[in-house]
C-alpha cells in the first residue's frame, strides 16, 4: 500500500449513507437532485427508477408526480444507453458526456452486427437501412414520440423481417425496427418516451434524444469518473472497469486527467477525486432504507464485502448477477424484502447479523413508508431471485 491515507469500511459506509441519500438527514427535495447525486439509475427495470428515488426523497409522495416531471414534461432527466450497454436514467445535462465517454463504442459495433446479419439474411443494404433511418426520425421528430408500431404505421419498411442466426439454437426472426431502434438508441438518437401504462410498465414510446454536443471521448471518459467518483469514492480500478464497462487503458487514462489521489482500502489500492482526501464523518443518526433490485448503490462496486456479507449473496441475486431488493442498515446490506399481493411489504434479515431492536424498528418505518406512497400499485422486480420470490408468497416480516 501506498496511498495518502488508508481510508476503512466505517468511512466508507459513512461516504455511501450521505452521498447516496440514504440517511434520514440526506434525503432530497426533488429526484433531479438525486439523481445528480448518484450520476445513475439503473432503468432497465422501470420500476427501479422510481423505487430508488422514493427511497431518497424527503417527501415519498410526490415520487410518481416528481419523477414523471423531470423525465416527461421538464426533461431534467433522461432515459438513455450508458454504461455496459444498459438503460439508465441520467440528469440530461450528463448526455453527452455519457454518449461520448461509453456510446460510441458500443454503436458502432451495434450498428456493424445489424448490417452483417442483415445481409447473411439477404435483406436490403446498408443505403436502404439509412434511407429507413431517416425516414423513421423524421416521423418521430413530427410526432415528438412513438411506439416502433406507430413507427411502422408511417413508415411501413420498419415491418421488415430477416431470420437471425439461421441454423443455430438461437435463430429468430427480427423486424427491422425492433434492431434499428436498438442502435439508434445507442447512437444518442433517441430515447425511450414516456410508458404505454403506468410508471411499472415496460413497454414505451420512443422520442428523439435532446439536443447535445459532440465531446471528445477522452475528454468526456474523464468528466464521467469525475462525476462518479464524487458520488462513489474510494473505489478501486476493478470497480471503476466494471460500472464503466471501458478498457483498463482508458480507465487509467481517465483517473490521470483528473488528477484522482490514491488512497488505500482493505481491497487494496483505490481512488478519490482530487480534493476529497480529508475524513468523512456521519451521519449522526442512524438509518436503514429498503432499496429496490438494481439500485445504484447495491450495483455500484464490483468489490462489495465492505456493504454486502458474502454469505448473503447467493440468496439475494439472480443466476446473471442482478441485485434484488436489498434491506440496509447502517451502510451494509442486511436482508431482503417484498411485497405481497395484498400490498403489504415484507422483510428478512437472518437472526446473528447484529442488526437489533432499533433496526429492527427503523426498518419497520421505512416499509410502511414505502407502503405508503406505493398505495395500490403493486411491483414485481423483473429480475427475481429467491429471497424475494420466497418472501412475497409467505413468511412473516421481521428477523
Amino acid at each position: 500500500m501506498g496511498g495518502e491515507r488508508y481510508i476503512g469500511v466505517a468511512e466508507r459506509r459513512a461516504r455511501l449513507a450521505l452521498r447516496h441519500r440514504l440517511a434520514g438527514s440526506a434525503r432530497a427535495a426533488v429526484p433531479e437532485d438525486v439523481a445528480r447525486s448518484l450520476v445513475a439509475l439503473h432503468g432497465t427495470d422501470p420500476a427501479t427508477v422510481y423505487l430508488a428515488l422514493g427511497a431518497r426523497l424527503a417527501e415519498p409522495a410526490t415520487t410518481v408526480s416528481a419523477t414523471e416531471r423531470a423525465l416527461y414534461t421538464d426533461r431534467t432527466l433522461v432515459r438513455m444507453h450508458g454504461m455496459r450497454h444498459t438503460v439508465f436514467v441520467f440528469p440530461t445535462d450528463l448526455a453527452a458526456v455519457v454518449h461520448a465517454s461509453t456510446g460510441l463504442d458500443v454503436a458502432a459495433r451495434e450498428r456493424a452486427s445489424l448490417l452483417k446479419d442483415m445481409a447473411k439474411a439477404g435483406a436490403p443494404d446498408a443505403a436502404w437501412l439509412t434511407e429507413v433511418e431517416e425516414s423513421a426520425l423524421a416521423v418521430l421528430a413530427r410526432r415528438g414520440q412513438a411506439t416502433a408500431a406507430e413507427l411502422a404505421g408511417d413508415e411501413p419498411r420498419l415491418r421488415e423481417r430477416f431470420v437471425y442466426a439461421a441454423g443455430k439454437s438461437y435463430e429468430g426472426v427480427h423486424t427491422v425496427s425492433t434492431r434499428l431502434l436498438r442502435v439508434l438508441g445507442v447512437e444518442g438518437k433517441v430515447v425511450r418516451g414516456r410508458p404505454l401504462g403506468s410508471w411499472t410498465s415496460s413497454q414505451f414510446r420512443w422520442a428523439p434524444a435532446p439536443e447535445h454536443p459532440e465531446l471528445d471521448a477522452a475528454e468526456a471518459r474523464a468528466e464521467l469518473l469525475r462525476h462518479w467518483l464524487a458520488a462513489c469514492g474510494p473505489a478501486t480500478e476493478a470497480d471503476l472497469k466494471w460500472w464503466t464497462g471501458w478498457r483498463v487503458t482508458d480507465v487509467r487514462r481517465a483517473l490521470a486527467a483528473i488528477g484522482a489521489r490514491e488512497v488505500d482500502l482493505d481491497e487494496g489500492t483505490g481512488y478519490v477525486t482530487d480534493g476529497d482526501v480529508d475524513p468523512v464523518t456521519g451521519p449522526e443518526e442512524p438509518w436503514a432504507a429498503l432499496l429496490p433490485g438494481l439500485d445504484p448503490t447495491a450495483m455500484g462496486w464490483q468489490q462489495r464485502d465492505w456493504y454486502l456479507a458474502p454469505e448473503l449473496r447467493p440468496s439475494l441475486f439472480d443466476g446473471s448477477g442482478n441485485v434484488g431488493p436489498t434491506v440496509w442498515w447502517n451502510g451494509r446490506v442486511v436482508g431482503s424484502w417484498a411485497q405481497r399481493p395484498d400490498g403489504e411489504i415484507v422483510w428478512r434479515v437472518p437472526s446473528g447479523d447484529g442488526a437489533g431492536r432499533e433496526a429492527q424498528a427503523l426498518i419497520s418505518a421505512e416499509a410502511e413508508r414505502l407502503r405508503g406512497w406505493l398505495g395500490t400499485t403493486r411491483v414485481t422486480p423483473r429480475f427475481r431471485t429467491p429471497v424475494e420470490r420466497e418472501l412475497a408468497e409467505s413468511g412473516p416480516s421481521g428477523a
